[in-house]
């Protein structure tokens, strides 16, 4: 069996880059820091900060509180709402399908690495789990930073988001600030981006061949000498069954054995 450990660094270091990644997706994904809302009414919004995410809005306030200390607000939303604009609608989709992948090509990598390590008999296949888990980690990168990108350019542009009165949220900000839930998520799609490029650029040495075959010199050799051991165990066993036994009990017959010598 091969020694492959020294074939596989750049794909170690990728493993490393995905395992990295994935998690800051799943951190992204749960973050309510995508958007960071300043406000001028600071009635309800006491702190005069909003953080808006794709799943939830939070803010601090005094007035909502009955003890009068500031705590922390938060009313999800989903798809279904009317008033959640197509960014955030189709970030949520994307970044749960993202965890999904991200999770399927390290499981992928994990195996290929494994056979790599430990041994296989199963060598070739190892590029193809490689390719499988390059594969997924690049539509993971895709699904984040398809999501990233939206919601970047809605706050460069101060886009709003018309919350119903219930959230107690302005229908406009004074200002927006890129969140650091967007700036973790292009550090996670860059992360699996280069570990889907490391994965794909895996190849088997070009020494390395699977097929088996004989040793020519060798088999030549062995039938030789098996031909030459036979024959001389054939003449061996010959000579012993055509040798007379003229002992019996270690004591000697001189009438069998002038018998014998004279028939032979």
């Amino acid at each position: 069996m091969p020694y492959l450990a020294h074939t596989a660094n750049l794909q170690l270091a990728g493993f490393a880059f995905a395992t990295v990644g994935w998690i800051l997706n799943s951190i992204t994904t749960g973050l309510v820091q995508w958007r960071v809302w300043h406000v001028t009414n600071t009635t309800v919004i006491t702190s005069g900060i909003a953080w808006i995410g794709i799943w939830r809005t939070c803010f601090f306030s005094q007035v909502l509180d009955s003890s009068n200390q500031e705590t922390m607000f938060c009313q999800e939303f989903s798809v279904t709402d009317a008033f959640v604009p197509k960014e955030i609608f189709v970030a949520q989709g994307l970044m749960v399908v993202a965890i999904i992948l991200g999770a399927a090509g390290k499981a992928f990598s994990v195996w290929a690495l494994k056979n790599i390590y430990q041994g296989s008999s199963r060598m070739h296949f190892i590029r193809y789990w490689f390719t499988l888990g390059g594969i997924l980690n690049l539509l993971s990168s895709l699904c984040i930073i398809i999501p990233v990108a939206w919601n970047l350019h809605s706050v460069v542009n101060n886009v709003s988001i018309y919350f119903p009165s219930s959230y107690d949220m302005p229908s406009s900000p004074e200002m927006q600030e890129v969140g650091a839930g967007i700036a973790v998520g292009i550090v996670a799609a860059v992360l699996l981006f280069l570990s889907g490029i490391f994965f794909l650029s895996y190849k088997l040495p070009d020494s390395f061949d699977c097929k088996v075959h004989p040793l020519s010199k060798f088999s030549d050799n062995f039938s030789i000498s098996s031909g030459f051991s036979s024959r001389s165990l054939s003449l061996a066993s010959r000579n012993f069954f055509a040798e007379p036994i003229l002992n019996c009990d270690g004591i000697s017959n001189k009438a069998y054995d002038s018998e014998l010598d004279d028939k032979l």
